[in-house]
């Protein structure tokens, strides 16, 4: 398992990165508070340029591939959405052709961001395991450049913007940060580390995409199939082996919320913020909700991971109860 990166690692790059990507906001918003139950702290990874956290990743990779590998044309890669919008958004910056493998069904407006990016996008499978696999068969049929979806040098970049977090708000007592595959999770435990701070990590899985959960209580990786209607950024059925490693060493625990529960979070973050959420970010609030008794008289903080959701999918999500 390769180490996180250190504090001067993340620092070191903290200038690049910013230079593209200005630090995002974390504000303490009255009515969440007043939801909560006591102080919360929200980073708002929405506010990037493809509205999600994954661009930072994604620049810090391909300014190393570059060095590492200069011959490089084409790239490729397997998502539900966000991390294809940040591959098409850095290879483009590179002058590096992106191809992005979604599966069927997937978010009608997230790929249409990808192809804004420049990207040629492929459909193929029921699920984000299922493009991931093809993608990786496609690279060698082409001789594409296969980006992964974790790496240590994705959590490089994140890390960047969750030291500003930690450095920017009060001292937390926890955190709730939801995962996918783990790069944004293994982000806040490295920049946690750098700052040698006593917060506590917790990660946050949908119920309807329990793998990540599983795993963690039985301490080994377990895979699980997928059937959330509204966390797609929480939707991987087999854990990364390595991002495993890192969460079960750097995480408390692991809650499970509802897709009903995600879905009140993001109306809540509407109504409360005027943000728009996706899945994956009402989940981390839909966990602080959970644990309100916990976290009274505490100071907690959430990860805002992104906006990207169809509009009709939204507008489903705001007439519900």
């Amino acid at each position: 398992m390769n180490p996180l990166p250190s504090r001067d690692e993340i620092e070191s790059i903290a200038g690049f990165i910013d230079s593209v990507v200005p630090h995002t906001p974390q504000f303490s918003w009255p009515l969440l508070n007043a939801r909560a139950g006591g102080e919360l702290w929200v980073k708002h990874e929405n506010h990037t340029p493809i509205g999600s956290f994954k661009v930072r990743g994604a620049l810090q990779y391909f300014a190393r591939l570059a060095a590492r590998e200069p011959g490089v044309r084409g790239v490729i890669a397997a998502t539900r959405g966000n991390y294809g919008q940040a591959v098409a958004f850095a290879a483009q910056r590179h002058g590096l052709a992106a191809t992005i493998v979604v599966p069927r069904g997937n978010s009608v407006e997230k790929n249409t961001a990808m192809r804004g990016l420049g990207a040629e996008l492929i459909e193929h499978g029921d699920d984000f395991q299922a493009a991931l696999e093809f993608a990786e068969q496609i690279a060698a049929q082409r001789g594409l450049h296969f980006v992964p979806s974790f790496h240590r040098d994705l959590v490089w970049g994140t890390a960047v913007s969750m030291l500003n977090f930690l450095q920017n708000c009060p001292p937390l007592d926890r955190v709730y940060v939801p995962i996918g595959l783990g790069s944004g999770i293994c982000g806040m435990i490295a920049a946690r580390d750098a700052l040698k701070l006593s917060t506590r990590i917790v990660g946050v899985a949908a119920t309807a995409a329990p793998a990540i959960a599983r795993s963690f209580a039985d301490r080994r990786l377990v895979a699980h199939p997928v059937a959330t209607r509204i966390g797609d950024g929480l939707a991987c059925s087999t854990p990364h082996e390595e991002a495993f490693g890192h969460i079960l060493s750097g995480v408390e625990r692991i809650l499970c919320v509802t897709d009903d529960e995600i879905e009140a979070a993001m109306r809540a973050y509407f109504t409360d913020t005027h943000n728009v959420a996706e899945g994956a970010a009402g989940a981390g609030l839909a966990a602080v909700w959970q644990e309100r008794a916990i976290n009274a008289g505490q100071c907690t903080g959430v990860v805002f991971t992104g906006g990207n959701i169809d509009r009709s999918a939204f507008a489903r999500v705001l007439a519900a109860n």
